[in-house]
């Protein structure tokens, strides 16, 4: 049969579009456990505005040059110099909170969490699921810059107590934009190995999406790893007067490694990984009853992702991990033995005052995740004598999702922009203060701080931005000052990304 060079093209553009297809929101399932549910009738939320919300956030804390698809516009271009004060190019990537300030820690681990979401739920976003690919990509392209060099990872872009000693937009920031590494003399494994875990992640997301980019980004993890695990130390030793007590690692590195190692056994399906976990999973502090998941320990994450493995992918050595998962399960459940969680009266998980919610959003997703692989593994959770099934740890990750977005006694919204009550004086320099299109003139350092103590709502809404949330009575302040609980972080949102996707999903909504 001669095949005329049209058909070639046809040919062509059919392939392309169907790569394009599966890339921009329009999936393959493969065996998804979410397929031909039931929908409930009702629901007192709105899952999917959340959805789109909670990803929208992310390009309110772009730094760099934003593109012209950029949808939160009272944003401008920030940070176009960054790195050059040790000759490279680290424009770009997001500012953690509130302040000026790119912390490669806590961006590395929102990347890893947004990339877990997407990986466990991104078959249930549809149209959302390209938004959270570039806002995962936003990420990654800066942390492929941040780790270009062999053996040494730029970690933080801005001197935080000269940023902090202002109140005023990115746009406008004229603070020192230091820079600040690690390398084989003054090693950092906890933000290498949480480095590795992201790109590792993220080469999950794009591998069948943009295949070229996920070799690049897997081959990155693989490097960045070897240097965590090779050169040994804190980065909160040799960089303590510039991390802490921002970002500095309270638990060690240890969790990295064994959390670093998974994402590189899964991305990799290397048995050097799967080994190297085997090895030194119980040093690395696999069994320890550390119950708290977020930006500086990373065990429960990693026993939870581990557990998969074996419930799944029936990878029988690690069997330990759903033991090690079940106790997480169990400290979290009122009334079982060994439970160890704290509630607010009105229901809320409470960790600590300072940034709570992101402790409520990991832990509705690492629920909403294992009563995945339990659903498909057949399994459940015995805490003491009380059998868990998956529907009660869904229903658990629900109220908490709930509570957040306004099942509470104050009836307030902790996502601004989300139902008709929410935060209107959260503590962010750039929401705070008049847009540059409002007020194209300067504000110097601090003047703004007028404003930041001033009861004025902000006058730039952070849609989809998730507060530190209410105190362990269900309080809730409101007040800009209150960095503790009124301002904003990426890895608050990351997690929750993939709850409000089931959630949006089991509800009919998607």
């Amino acid at each position: 049969m001669a095949f005329s060079v049209s058909s070639f093209t046809l040919l062509v553009l059919f392939s392309c579009f169907a790569t394009f297809l599966v890339c921009h929101g329009f999936p393959v399932h493969h065996n998804n456990p979410f397929h031909h549910r039931h929908h409930p009738r009702f629901a007192s939320h709105n899952y999917r505005d959340a959805l789109t919300k909670s990803i929208l956030f992310f390009e309110g804390q772009r730094s760099g040059k934003l593109p012209s698809s950029q949808r939160i516009t009272w944003r401008r271009d920030s940070g176009l110099t960054d790195g050059s004060a040790m000759h490279v190019d680290l424009v770009g990537g997001y500012y953690d909170a509130g302040d000026n300030v790119k912390f490669g820690f806590p961006m590395a681990f929102t990347t890893t969490m947004l990339s877990w979401s997407v990986l466990e739920f991104g078959g249930l976003m549809k149209g959302e699921l390209q938004n959270a690919r570039e806002a995962i990509r936003w990420a990654t392209d800066y942390l492929l810059k941040a780790t270009a060099h062999p053996d040494t990872i730029y970690v933080q872009v801005g001197d935080a107590n000269k940023d902090h000693a202002c109140w005023e937009r990115p746009e406008d920031m004229d603070t020192p934009r230091s820079v600040y590494k690690v390398d084989k003399n003054s090693p950092g494994s906890e933000v290498a190995a949480e480095t590795a875990a992201a790109l590792a992640a993220a080469s999950l997301v794009f591998r069948r999406c943009d295949p070229t980019y996920a070799k690049l980004l897997v081959r990155r993890a693989i490097r960045v790893f070897q240097f965590a695990d090779r050169y040994r130390g804190a980065y909160s030793n040799g960089l303590k007067k510039y991390v802490c007590p921002f970002y500095c690692s309270y638990s060690g590195y240890e969790d990295e490694l064994l959390w670093g190692a998974a994402w590189l056994h899964k991305a990799t399906k290397n048995p050097t990984y799967l080994n190297y976990i085997q090895v030194n999973g119980q040093t690395l502090g696999a069994a320890q009853f550390d119950n708290t998941f977020g930006w500086d320990n990373k065990h429960v994450g990693a026993r939870i992702l581990l557990s998969k493995a074996f419930l799944v992918q029936k990878v029988q050595s690690l069997h330990d991990y759903k033991d090690h998962a079940d106790n997480f399960i169990c400290s979290l459940i009122q009334g079982a033995p060994f439970s160890s969680a704290q509630y607010t009266p009105g229901g809320l998980l409470f960790k600590m005052n300072d940034s709570n919610m992101q402790y409520v959003t990991s832990t509705s997703f690492l629920l909403l995740s294992y009563a995945k692989y339990l659903t498909i593994a057949r399994k459940i959770v015995n805490c003491g004598a009380t059998a868990v099934t998956p529907k009660r740890l869904r229903n658990i990750a629900k109220k908490q999702v709930d509570y957040l977005l306004g099942d509470n006694p104050l009836k307030m919204s902790y996502m601004v922009g989300y139902g008709p009550r929410y935060p209107q004086r959260i503590h962010h320099r750039g929401s705070s203060l008049p847009s540059m299109a409002a007020h194209p003139a300067k504000i110097q350092c601090s003047s703004g701080f007028s404003v930041m103590k001033s009861q004025s709502p902000n006058p730039n809404i952070l849609v989809g931005a998730i507060v530190g949330g209410p105190d362990e009575h269900d309080r809730f302040p409101d007040e800009r000052s209150d960095y503790e609980q009124s301002e904003p972080a990426t890895y608050m949102n990351a997690p929750l990304v993939g709850a409000l996707a089931y959630l949006a999903h089991s509800f009919g909504q998607l």
